[in-house]
């Protein structure tokens, strides 16, 4: 695990050959940004320009030394945040059957996804900002597309783009790839099975993936509006993913299921967070 971070870097800096680069980090806050942010801060010390944009309010977005932070005001507080936040975690390790499941993050999802669209939405129209990236005349866009105003903001600046994550809800770069991703192979969410399994778990797995079509459309969804409303023609959010050059999977089939992958999926080990010394 703590090789994975330099692993990251070699990558990227594959991007300018030897030469210090220009990037633009749009990143999603939580723990999603804990683990990029120490990508972000080997690349300072490679010597390359880092511009991340965040919101004003967030939960570990903060400015550093290591990079330029360009910050944006959006419409809700700390402490609606902290709710919104705390709400999913609470629902998302709820036990209850598949079906109380369902229900109860497809409510939660219906909730939390104004808000996240609310962040994007201000930063695409935040006019001196957007001058501000158009100008700058970045190399490249490091992003987590868990949320995806970062490639919104990569197709609108026509940036070659880098995603960093380790899954999206409903498979999303399963499909954006056209990566296989057959249920009689590949595990879904809340089932339990593993990749080994009987004609009727296949059917089993195969029926608790129908409810991830209607759980994604209710978030992403906006988003495709949004984007396109932003670039002026018709895209969906699978559009906006398959445009990226590179996807940093933080995947390790130590900890799970083998599945199949696209030339462009590189996996850099399992899930990496900021590293702390626990106490006795």
């Amino acid at each position: 695990l703590s090789a994975s971070p330099p692993v990251v870097v070699l990558l990227l800096s594959l991007l300018g050959l030897a030469a210090a680069g220009k990037l633009l980090v749009v990143p999603v806050d939580g723990s999603h940004w804990l683990s990029m942010r120490e990508v972000v801060d080997m690349l300072q010390q490679k010597g390359h320009e880092v511009v991340v944009v965040a919101p004003e309010v967030s939960l570990h977005i903060k400015p550093s030394k290591n990079f330029v932070m360009k910050m944006y005001p959006v419409p809700f507080t700390k402490e609606e945040l902290d709710e919104v936040v705390e709400g999913l975690i609470k629902d998302v390790f709820e036990e209850g059957s598949f079906l109380e499941r369902v229900i109860r993050l497809y409510q939660r999802a219906k909730q939390n996804s104004a808000l996240f669209l609310a962040t994007c939405t201000h930063l695409l129209h935040n006019k001196e900002l957007i001058r501000y990236l158009e100008e700058s005349k970045f190399d490249a866009v490091f992003t987590d597309p868990f949320l995806p105003c970062g490639a919104i903001l990569a197709e609108y600046l026509s940036l070659p783009s880098v995603y960093f994550l380790q899954q999206m809800p409903c498979r999303l770069e399963f499909q954006a790839t056209q990566c296989p991703s057959p249920p009689s192979y590949v595990p879904r969410a809340f089932t339990d099975l593993t990749d080994h399994m009987t004609f009727l778990q296949r059917v089993k797995n195969l029926l608790y993936d129908i409810p991830n079509f209607f759980l994604c459309d209710v978030v992403f969804q906006p988003y495709a509006e949004l984007a396109s409303e932003f670039l002026k023609r018709e895209v969906t959010v699978p559009d906006l993913l398959r445009q990226a050059s590179i996807w940093l999977m933080k995947l390790d089939f130590v900890f799970h299921f083998p599945k199949p992958l696209m030339p462009n999926m590189v996996l850099i080990s399992g899930v990496n967070c900021a590293y702390k010394k626990l106490n006795q």
